[in-house]
């Protein structure tokens, strides 16, 4: 061969060496890109961080309108004596600074309102009107159609109703009263929706650490707090609503467009992925998912109650602590716990990080073998619902120290974090087909827990608000409801899957059923 055409095939063979290496590496793209995002990051990682974002949102979406509403409130002067009148919850706190007109003060006070104690007190209370009602429903809803859709839609159009809440405020107050219903429609049904997207997605030993996500609602509050009020002080009170809402509206669009119902539907997961999922929750297609609730089996379920009476005393004791501190800080210790933003956000970035720690040893535990399932979750809940029933009761007796008392309450809520580790993902441990039917009842008792807590204290208290005698009452109260409540799972509670998980199907006794996958996918999901 001659040296030309030597160098034409040297030069051939290297130019179709070329090709092949960017078509194999084009197809190692490709193949890259349709793994979860960019290849990056796994489908069950990105799941996770949609969560951890849409509870701190959902958090958000709640209680924007609590922290605007004090600058939306216009400041009555009192014209005999010149005092500005502030009206604060159901207090009205009379301050001493002389009343002063400027043109700055008059164009803030014009986009403000009228509104009285009492018609405050009707649209922060009209939330939960709406809250109450979704919360068995859409626990329900979510086992039929898949949580994916239930999340996604009621964080879709709260975040909708978000954005109109300044048009609604200045239409009449009434427009906010029905807005803050329909918002807590919404809101209420995304909670238990999580367990029946768990069921499908997470492995059982994982559990523990993806129900934590929930507790991102923590983070949410803490983070929220500030940055609302930078808002208000910096651009007005409807930016806090415009900011809230875009932002969910936003992950809502991300949410439909990276989150999907089950592996089985994910249109970018790896084979790897899928079947790891599929084999660890043994969802391989061939079953069917119960048709029909058995209510019977559940309302008479000692397992079911443990849940539902502990989760209502973690919930309730909860909203008394975080509710009421900061009126037991003013009356009783001359301090309000309000004007430290520091101080006030504390308990809840704990709170958050004890139930993202203790998952993980939860999980560890379990898979270890070192506990059992229903060990774990005995432990962790009497840690973290019966440790803050004892320090009720130190709080009785030392609560009259400031250093003490805010000592007892932040640790008991760190503490209480710890719920994700024990009772609150039980729901998925004992029949996951079912999960958000229980999670839905233990929720709809738990939401009556922030008026209940309320009326028990106002009703200790109204007399003489300043007694310490009245507050140490409340305090007893919490210690017997803490220490009863989980009590109650302490000896009820287990780890164990309930045989009616499985129920027959009426009319076909041989015919088996799967957990997690939704209703509406049965019969589609089939092994690639």
């Amino acid at each position: 061969m001659s040296k030309a055409n030597l160098n034409r095939a040297s030069s051939y063979h290297f130019g179709s060496g070329k090709v092949q290496e960017r078509f194999v590496f084009g197809q190692q793209l490709q193949q890259r890109m349709s793994t979860g995002i960019a290849g990056w990051l796994t489908c069950r990682q990105v799941l996770n961080i949609m969560v951890i974002f849409g509870f701190m949102l959902n958090y958000a979406l709640r209680v924007n309108f609590t922290i605007a509403l004090v600058a939306m409130v216009k400041t009555v002067v009192n014209t005999t004596t010149g005092t500005d009148v502030t009206i604060e919850g159901n207090d009205t706190i009379i301050t001493t600074t002389m009343a002063t007109t400027t043109e700055q003060s008059a164009i803030a006070e014009a986009d403000k309102f009228e509104w009285d104690a009492n018609q405050q007190a009707l649209m922060l209370g009209s939330f939960f009107w709406g809250y109450v009602l979704t919360e068995l429903p859409g626990g329900r809803l979510a086992e039929v159609v898949g949580g994916r859709r239930v999340f996604g839609y009621s964080m879709l159009w709260a975040s909708c109703l978000t954005l109109v809440t300044p048009l609604a405020a200045n239409t009449h107050y009434v427009a906010v009263v029905i807005l803050r219903a329909v918002l807590g429609f919404f809101l209420g049904a995304s909670w238990p929706a999580i367990h029946p997207l768990t069921a499908v997605w997470i492995p059982p030993m994982d559990r523990s650490k993806f129900i934590a996500n929930m507790m991102a609602s923590s983070l949410g509050a803490a983070i929220t707090m500030p940055i609302c009020g930078f808002l208000i002080a910096t651009v007005g009170w409807q930016s806090v609503f415009y900011f809230t809402g875009g932002l969910g509206l936003a992950w809502s669009i991300i949410w439909f467009l990276v989150v999907f119902e089950s592996p089985s539907t994910h249109p970018r997961i790896t084979p790897e992925e899928r079947n790891e999922i599929e084999g660890a929750i043994n969802a391989a297609g061939k079953k069917k998912k119960p048709s029909y609730v058995p209510w019977k089996q559940i309302l008479t379920s000692a397992p079911v109650w443990a849940i539902i009476l502990t989760h209502g005393a973690s919930v309730f004791g909860f909203f008394t602590v975080v509710n009421q501190l900061p009126t037991y800080m003013k009356n009783i210790l001359n301090f309000n716990i309000k004007e430290n933003g520091l101080l006030s956000s504390l308990p809840y970035f704990g709170k958050y990080a004890m139930a993202v720690i203790s998952s993980y040893l939860a999980d560890y535990l379990r898979k270890s073998g070192k506990l059992t399932t229903t060990q774990t979750r005995k432990i962790f809940t009497a840690f973290a619902v019966m440790a803050p029933g004892f320090l009720m009761i130190i709080q009785v007796y030392m609560g009259e120290s400031r250093t003490w008392a805010v000592a007892i309450f932040t640790l008991s809520l760190f503490l209480n974090g710890a719920v994700t580790a024990g009772y609150l993902g039980n729901g998925l441990d004992i029949a996951p087909n079912f999960s958000g039917t229980i999670f839905g009842m233990a929720n709809t008792l738990s939401s009556f827990g922030g008026f209940v807590s309320a009326y028990m204290v106002g009703v200790l208290t109204n007399e003489n608000p300043k007694s310490y005698a009245q507050w140490q009452i409340v305090f007893w109260i919490l210690a017997v409801i803490y220490i009863v409540g989980s009590s109650a799972y302490v000896l009820m509670g287990t780890g164990e899957l309930q045989a009616w998980n499985n129920p027959p199907e009426k009319g076909d006794a041989k015919v088996e059923t799967e957990e997690g996958v939704p209703l509406n996918e049965r019969g589609s999901v089939a092994v690639k």
